[in-house]
């Protein structure tokens, strides 16, 4: 098969589909590789690199795209990268589809096997194309949120983990998955005063074995939430529901209850975001203020430390890519029913049931393609 990468070209996104070491594995399986001139140097990787290993670099997409069976990137094909999408040609990728109605019907009438990292499962209920990138941006979002509390960036004034004589700073935790899990690691290392809130029993009783007397876990009831939220200075929003919009936890209403110059930071942006007030926003312009309170929406948070996160996503994602190109995707999706999973929209189809929902449009099993 030949297998494509492009040069990523959303805002302030230096990560890359391939590295010139998963470049390599696929040629030496047999296939052709094909890399946009430019597309490795936000990870300190050259096109001789790439060439290197045996792949060949295009001047433009439109080449890569043209020549490719296979593309692998990262974010989202953005407008005139899904026009350049063909019938039949996979693309393996974040696609993020529950908050994107136009990515969505664009992606259907292109015809292309679009599979989203985000949604391939595995057997213990996890999902681990998703996982590296959570890990990243949990930990991230104690950064940027210590960051945004500072006074010159329109927070509060406060250092997350106090000093001697002085409060450190109320940091709450809506969730306890993966994003949950590394942000309160963040944020207890630090020395803040940290509380998780979820609605899974077994999951509050692992973070409570986990962090003992260094995080406080509580069941993410409304009350409960309401009252964290109005006493916190910074609120993590690490919430996922698997290929459907993000529960919406926080209301413009709450706001009111909270400190002034407080912080949310939404990582579930990408999934249409678990505050009410949430927009997405760019890493050249992190942060907007409603009713006093800071919001962080960035929606690539991983970019920003692109060499760590393309390299942690290349461990999860070559062996799935390996995998589609030796077989060819249909024969690869019928003997992994997990990376069926991935399948959001082929042949004019959406595959996904909760992105078939959320924008009101017919649902195919993904197994009624697959022969």
């Amino acid at each position: 098969m030949h297998i494509g990468t492009l040069r990523e070209i959303k805002n302030h996104e230096y990560r890359v589909g391939l590295t010139p070491e998963s470049a390599r594995e696929l040629v030496e399986h047999g296939h052709a590789v094909t890399v946009e001139t430019g597309a490795g140097l936000g990870i300190g990787a050259a096109d001789a690199d790439y060439e290197a290993v045996g792949a060949r670099i295009a001047a433009r997409p439109e080449a890569v795209y043209g020549e490719c069976a296979m593309i692998v990137k990262v974010k989202e094909p953005q407008a005139h990268e899904r026009a350049l999408l063909r019938e039949g040609q996979v693309l393996f990728t974040y696609l993020h589809l529950a908050p994107d109605p136009v990515q969505t019907r664009e992606l259907v009438a292109s015809g292309a096997v679009c599979i989203a990292y985000e949604t391939v499962s595995d057997g213990h209920g996890g999902l681990p194309l998703l996982k590296p990138m959570s890990q990243v941006a949990g930990r991230m979002a104690i950064q940027a949120g210590a960051t945004a509390l500072e006074k010159e960036h329109g927070g509060r004034g406060v250092l997350l983990g106090g000093v001697p004589g002085v409060l450190p700073a109320s940091v709450t935790i809506l969730g306890g998955g993966v994003v949950g899990f590394n942000a309160a690691q963040m944020a207890t290392g630090l020395g803040a005063d940290v509380t998780i809130l979820d609605r899974n029993p077994e999951v509050l009783e692992r973070l409570a074995i986990h962090f003992e007397s260094r995080a406080r876990t509580a069941f993410a009831s409304r009350a409960a939430v309401a009252a964290a939220v109005a006493e916190a200075d910074l609120v993590i929003g690490a919430v996922l529901v698997p290929g459907a919009a993000a529960p919406r936890l926080v209301t413009r209403a709450m706001l009111a209850t909270m400190k002034p110059g407080a912080v949310l930071v939404d990582v579930a942006i990408d999934q249409g975001g678990c505050f009410e007030t949430s927009h997405p926003t760019t890493h050249a312009e992190p942060t907007f203020v409603v009713d006093g309170v800071v919001h962080y929406c960035v929606a690539n948070m991983p970019g920003a430390v692109a060499r760590t996160s393309t390299y942690a996503l290349n461990n999860v994602t070559l062996p799935h890519a390996l995998r589609i190109a030796d077989l060819g995707w249909q024969e690869a999706l019928r003997r992994d029913p997990h990376l069926a999973q991935g399948l959001n929209v082929a042949l004019g189809q959406v595959t996904c049931r909760e992105v078939a929902e959320e924008h009101g449009l017919a649902w195919t099993a993904p197994e009624a393609l697959l022969g």
